[in-house]
């Protein structure tokens, strides 16, 4: 990995903080001397940290695995905290990073290793706390993805204190009740916990089924749509690996993993609708996602302390098209677990029944 600039990094930043300079007009808007323009002059300092996070970490801005995986650590950094609980945690202030010898161990992080291995050494080349690194590499790398919202993003997190409680993150092998409890005891509605996994449509599992690492959750993995949110209530017809494994459930299609989790989800009474809601729903999904990431990366955090540097996010690619059935399949193979939203018609995708790829 090359860090030979970093000294013109930090020279770059320093001098963009310190030479920008206040347009005169009412939205109050700042160019840096790098030459983009910002609501902060204290968010000029992260455009060259952008910069060299996409080419560090996500190969110059792709849509791939670290990509995916940098999402899903903002999640499990964020949600170890509870509004209720004795030891409450810090939510998201990166400590999964910071402390990732003790919180990779916990049973839910499997496979959260490879992804703060990756993003060390990214992190220790910038003067980002753990915080911020980890919940801005986390927009970017969701930039990158075609379809996704661009997330906000708060600049100014204190470094962490100590790692996160373990038993925090809910499991695909939880039930429905106790996931939405998990998700309430941290702030979250059973509607704001659908909407986070909308994050699957960019997901693949690791160690699921360690056999077959990087299998994805739907046949699109490489676009923010809500393909998953179909394909997940498609009726189930084999295991992509070596058998059935816990958390999982049959799958549609060869290749592809179906989480226990996501599926159980999709056909509870308290979710079903919504889950149901999201198919080819585009800007429905990709605002709710948006908003619900909005709050997690900030649980725990004092926000009146912290920088709206949203702008500095890189503006994804649109995704503009309609979701289709995967080839072969149609309306008469959906597991309809909602009576009171029509389903959507959706095409079907000429061929045979294909076989998704791992990422």
């Amino acid at each position: 990995m090359a860090f030979g600039y970093l000294a013109a990094l930090a020279a770059i930043a320093l001098t963009a903080s310190q030479s920008a300079y206040a347009a005169t007009t009412s939205a109050r808007r700042v160019t840096c001397a790098t030459g983009q323009v910002t609501t902060n002059a204290a968010c000029c300092a992260l455009f060259p940290v952008v910069d060299f996070i996409q080419e560090n970490l996500f190969d110059g801005g792709e849509c791939g695995e670290e990509a995916h995986s940098a999402l899903r650590l903002s999640f499990h950094d964020a949600i170890g905290f509870s509004l209720h609980g004795g030891n409450r945690g810090g939510g998201a202030d990166g400590s999964i990073l910071a402390f990732s010898d003790i919180e990779t161990a916990f049973h839910a992080n499997g496979g959260i290793d490879d992804i703060t291995a990756r993003q060390l050494p990214v992190f220790q080349a910038l003067n980002l706390t753990a915080g911020d690194f980890v919940h801005l590499a986390a927009a970017i790398g969701t930039a990158n993805c075609p379809g996704a919202p661009q997330l906000e993003f708060q600049f100014g997190r204190p470094p962490p204190l100590a790692p996160a409680p373990d038993l925090t993150i809910p499991e695909p092998t939880d039930s429905v009740t106790k996931i939405l409890e998990r998700f309430a005891d941290a702030g979250f509605s059973p509607k704001e916990a659908v909407a986070l996994l909308a994050s699957h449509t960019i997901a693949a599992a690791d160690v699921v089924d360690p056999t077959i690492p990087g299998t994805p959750f739907d046949s699109t993995v490489g676009t923010f749509d809500s393909q998953v949110f179909l394909e997940v209530l498609l009726k189930g017809k084999l295991f992509p690996g070596n058998g059935s494994q816990p958390g999982e459930v049959l799958s549609p299609l060869a290749g592809e993993m179906r989480l226990q989790s996501d599926f159980v989800i999709s056909q509870d009474s308290r979710t079903a609708c919504f889950w149901q809601e999201m198919i080819n729903n585009q800007q429905f999904m990709m605002s709710q996602f948006k908003a619900a990431m909005a709050k997690l990366q900030v649980l725990g955090q004092d926000t009146r302390k912290l920088i709206d540097c949203s702008d500095v996010v890189p503006v994804p690619k649109p995704f503009t098209q309609a979701i289709k059935y995967p080839a072969s399949f149609s309306k008469k193979d959906v597991q309809i677990a909602c009576n009171s939203l029509p389903f959507p018609n959706l095409a079907t995708v000429a061929g045979p029944a294909p076989t998704v790829a791992p990422v």
